[in-house]
């Protein structure tokens, strides 16, 4: 018998994670939301993968494009993963926002820790989610500290 929900999001909450804004450009379209679910999978090739709500308009877009950002979050970041999490104004989260534009032409969030561009070598289905699994085109990083995920909120590394 599986677990509920409810049960599934509190021993999950138990798991710190890194936090990060995954994006996807096509044409015109720009889409952007805040993964938690992000990890690395191959040194060679270079691959990451990432988790993403089937139901979401930046999936469509990447599945779309064939490409995507990841923006690994910095500690003070918070109210930019907050606004890319939030379903409710999922059209106008790039609002006001002035992001430069990684190899792919996907935005990179500013301030961020570092950003990976990636492009899709296989997609699968994995629920209500698609988990992307992306070569790694271009890689950029700061030193910056990151923004962290534990027991349902923010910290930073000290």
């Amino acid at each position: 018998m599986a677990i509920s929900g409810d049960q599934y999001k509190q021993t999950l909450a138990q798991w710190p994670s890194g936090v990060t804004i995954v994006t996807s450009r096509a044409g015109d379209r720009v889409q952007g939301m805040t993964v938690s679910s992000f990890n690395e999978v191959s040194l060679n090739p270079p691959l990451v993968l990432i988790c993403a709500d089937k139901s979401t308009i930046t999936n469509d877009l990447i599945q779309a494009s064939g490409v995507f950002s990841v923006s690994i979050l910095a500690k003070g970041q918070e109210d930019l993963s907050n606004r890319f999490a939030s379903k409710k104004h999922e059209r106008e989260r790039f609002d006001g926002l002035n992001c430069d534009d990684g190899e792919t032409g996907c935005p990179r969030i500013p301030g961020a820790v570092a950003w990976l561009d990636c492009k899709i070598e296989q997609s699968v289905d994995a629920g209500d989610h698609l988990v992307h699994i992306g070569e790694i085109q271009a890689a950029e990083i700061t030193d910056r500290p990151p923004l962290i995920y534990f027991r349902q909120s923010y910290h930073g590394v000290t």
